[in-house]
């Protein structure tokens, strides 16, 4: 182990990932939900994403949002490399990466204060010189107003399976040798562990059915997630209280559907959550009754309420746009307590609305159906719709001609990178100024189109076949060129429904 890792895997690079929860226009939709005032992102404005990871996120962000300056650090310089590369061929001048620790980059003297910090699954796996050097940094560059987008392994929800984790751990430390070595071997202890029906497993079935679902992730995702040296579960009250020593106040999650009490509590647990008082210990609270996991919280600096005319007019100027063909959108939506079902009267006259391209709520409230339903009604479906991942917020209109620019050029070089890899899963809208999931399938559906391809599946069958792939069908290969093309239609075919959605987004 290198000094330099301090702990930290290294050795595997993480994944290409893009991560919805670090989107602007998401994070300002918190504030607007919540009625409370936060840096305007729709303007001129600065972005730090600490522990970056390969940039994939940054990049796009980047791409998306012109108007915006962003910085990103991460401490693996093989991660950089891939960044800047990337940035080089998008031709993004408004991103800049940097290689450095977060103690060391606290002391950057050419970084802005920041309307934006955020920092994905980093806070649980760094250790705590690290996290106290982070909120020195909060502290330091972000403006009042500023938001802190933060994600964390949270308690209780961890405390059955984390067991797990330490002996894997703990395996793969004693063996030695290369991460991905080490990773692979400790699955195979780990499934004799399992065979030999150890009370562990009998007294935790979840943690059983945990494991035989790890088993399928990513290797890379998990190296980091289980072989990392440093792994803290946190309560929401010790990362309240920690970024409260920047100033901060807990202003909502970024996971929408989660803080809906409709779908995750039962009408004693709301009663029971209700009666606390102190906003730290009931989000507290709340995760026992849920069993929390996972949190993705928002943090703002400075947390001042909305007037009320201030507040309906963030929403009145609120533009939101499909993600999911209307078509595809389904009634139903899941939380703790189950599938719920959506109501008919109140979400399809919306979906109908939107199915027709963005739209301000505003224009919304223009269309009679959707005006019967009462602006809180229309509120709420909108809060459900942008949490299910099925409608997303969006920048104001008037700058998506010169973001067409800068995500076309980015999506260029996504795509190009299609031809080689799946690594890059995401597309940017300069609708949105986010990322919008297309697989690589997907991908090279739409470079055939740039491309003019008389023939969209024999294009990309041209492509895989010159490297040697074969798609699978129910678990099988398909060996034929004539498998491998029919199965190529049929997902065209698919891809067509959506393509409309995409175009309103402005990708394809």
């Amino acid at each position: 182990m290198t000094s330099w890792t301090d702990g930290y895997v290294a050795d595997i690079g993480y994944t290409h990932g893009f991560y919805r929860e670090l989107t602007p226009a998401l994070l300002r939709f918190v504030g607007i939900a919540k009625g409370k005032r936060t840096s305007d992102l729709n303007k001129p404005s600065t972005y730090c994403e600490l522990g970056c990871g390969q940039g994939f996120s940054a990049n796009l962000l980047a791409a998306a949002n012109p108007h915006i300056e962003f910085c990103a650090t991460d401490f693996n310089p093989s991660h950089i490399v891939g960044a800047r590369a990337l940035a080089s061929q998008a031709g993004s001048p408004n991103v800049r990466f940097f290689d450095q620790s977060f103690g060391d980059f606290v002391n950057e003297p050419s970084l802005p204060d920041f309307d934006v910090i955020s920092l994905h699954g980093i806070y649980s796996w760094i250790a705590a010189e690290h996290r106290s050097n982070i909120v020195r940094f909060i502290r330091r560059k972000l403006k009042p107003g500023g938001i802190v987008y933060i994600s964390y392994n949270a308690l209780p929800g961890w405390s059955a399976a984390a067991p797990l984790r330490h002996l894997m751990f703990e395996h793969g430390r004693s063996q030695g040798g290369a991460t991905g070595s080490r990773l692979r071997l400790a699955l195979q202890f780990m499934d004799r562990v399992l065979a030999s029906n150890a009370r562990y497993f009998q007294a935790n079935a979840a943690a059983k059915d945990g494991f035989e679902r790890l088993k399928s992730q990513n290797h890379h995702y998990l190296a980091h997630e289980y072989l990392n040296e440093a792994w803290t579960l946190l309560y929401h009250s010790d990362v309240a209280r920690e970024m409260g020593e920047a100033k901060l106040t807990y202003l909502g999650s970024a996971a929408l559907l989660e803080e809906l009490d409709a779908i995750n509590l039962t009408a004693d647990q709301q009663k029971v959550v209700a009666e606390v008082i102190d906003p730290t210990f009931r989000e507290t609270v709340r995760d026992f009754m849920v069993n929390q996991q996972f949190r993705r919280d928002v943090f703002v600096k400075g947390s001042v309420p909305l007037s009320g005319l201030e507040a309906l007019a963030g929403w009145q100027e609120l533009r939101v746009a499909l993600s999911t063909s209307r078509t595809e959108v389904p009634l139903k939506v899941k939380g703790s307590l189950g599938d719920a079902t959506l109501r008919q009267e109140a979400y399809e006259p919306v979906l109908d609305a939107l199915a027709r391209g963005p739209r301000t709520v505003r224009q919304l409230l223009a269309d009679q159906r959707v005006s019967a339903l009462g602006f809180a009604s229309l509120s709420e479906c909108l809060t459900v719709l942008i949490g299910a991942g099925h409608l997303q917020p969006c920048l104001n209109q008037n700058g998506d001609e010169d973001r067409s620019i800068c995500t076309r050029a980015f999506n260029d070089a996504v795509l190009h990178r299609a031809v080689l890899s799946d690594d890059l899963a995401a597309l940017a809208s300069p609708v949105t100024g986010g990322g919008v999931p297309v697989d690589r399938i997907s991908q090279l559906f739409i470079l055939a189109h740039r491309q003019k391809q008389a023939d969209a599946a024999q294009y990309v069958w041209s492509v895989l076949e010159g490297q040697g792939q074969r798609l699978i069908r129910d678990g099988k290969t398909l060996e034929t060129r004539e498998d491998n093309v029919s199965e190529l239609r049929d997902k065209f075919a698919i891809f067509s429904k959506r393509a409309d959605v995409l175009n309103q987004l402005g990708i394809t």
